[in-house]
């Protein structure tokens, strides 16, 4: 079992909470957006999507 984890890149501002919070390193900055990388290592423990304070991150269990 694992987990679909996506950032919208419309509501991302790129502040860089969810990349710094991610204990398993899922998120990293690219071109000032925070982009999945290592999805497969997503614990689904949703520390992201709690900083998030653009509702910009979702994760789904697959």
């Amino acid at each position: 079992m694992g987990y679909k984890v996506t950032v919208d890149e419309e509501k991302c501002t790129g502040d860089g909470e969810c990349v710094d919070v991610c204990p398993v390193e899922v998120y990293e900055m690219q071109d000032g957006k925070s982009v999945v990388v290592n999805e497969e290592e997503c614990l689904g423990c949703e520390s992201c999507v709690e900083v998030c304070d653009q509702d910009a991150i979702t994760v789904e269990e697959e």
